[in-house]
């Protein structure tokens, strides 16, 4: 049974219906009146009633949660998109056994042909604060390209990239060679295929990229590729944390 998330102040039992369903309030009232509510295991006809923070609610036995904020990880696989919906593709929102996934954005996408690490949440502050440059939030890369890597690649990677029809260079990033043709790169900008369009400009090319981090938040090794779970308090925090701001 899925426990209820903590519910900030009491609400009514018909709005907190609405706002963890899809059902209008109009709708959730005749669900209320009709039996089909439960409160801490009893049944509720009453669409006035408080709900507070430390009660399940149930409908027709199955538990329901309040849905925000929330915050999760997910090991992307390879032929998955970061967005709402596609005609063509698969989203990450497919994944995900949660209610109202529409509700939910990603925090710095990836490639459709790149795995690991996405965040997903509905808290606009906080995605915020991992997507801006300003905040320089590093997100951490494993890397393998067609061909050696050129010593001379990680100084021009700490100094910037200019990317071709973009107007200024990428902010410093920080490469760590791990061998002739795979290293570890973070950066803390999300421009459009940037990771690729930086090896290209050194006219190497990515043939797997695999984000493994994104600042304090490590990819959870016990995750298989398209399993996901809810951030800890620790890792939430995290995001706000002054040590996510420039360079370790």
């Amino acid at each position: 049974m899925t426990v209820s998330k903590v519910v900030k102040k009491p609400l009514r039992l018909d709005r907190y219906l609405s706002s963890v369903t899809d059902y209008s309030r109009s709708d959730a009232k005749k669900l209320i009146k009709s039996g089909d509510i439960a409160v801490g295991g009893v049944v509720v006809t009453d669409v006035r009633y408080m709900v507070s923070s430390d009660v399940l609610v149930s409908l027709n036995g199955a538990a329901l949660r309040h849905v925000g904020p929330r915050y999760l990880m997910l090991n992307k696989p390879i032929g998955y998109i970061c967005a709402a919906r596609d005609r063509r593709h698969s989203t990450v929102l497919d994944l995900l056994d949660e209610d109202n996934p529409e509700r939910l954005h990603v925090a710095g996408r990836l490639d459709i042909d790149t795995t690991g690490l996405v965040l997903l949440t509905d808290d606009g502050s906080w995605s915020h604060a991992i997507t801006s440059p300003h905040r320089k939030c590093w997100k951490s890369y494993y890397i393998e390209t067609a061909d050696v890597i050129d010593d001379r690649t990680i100084a021009h990677f700490a100094r910037g990239v200019f990317l071709k029809d973009d107007k200024v260079r990428t902010l410093p990033g920080e490469l760590t060679i791990l061998a002739d043709c795979s290293a570890r790169l973070k950066i803390c900008e999300g421009r459009y295929h940037q990771v690729k369009r930086m090896f290209g400009a050194e006219g190497n090319a990515v043939v797997r990229l695999h984000r493994e981090a994104i600042g304090e938040i490590q990819l959870d090794p016990h995750l298989a590729e398209g399993e996901y779970r809810y951030l800890t308090e620790t890792e939430v925090a995290s995001v706000y944390n002054v040590k996510n701001v420039g360079s370790e």
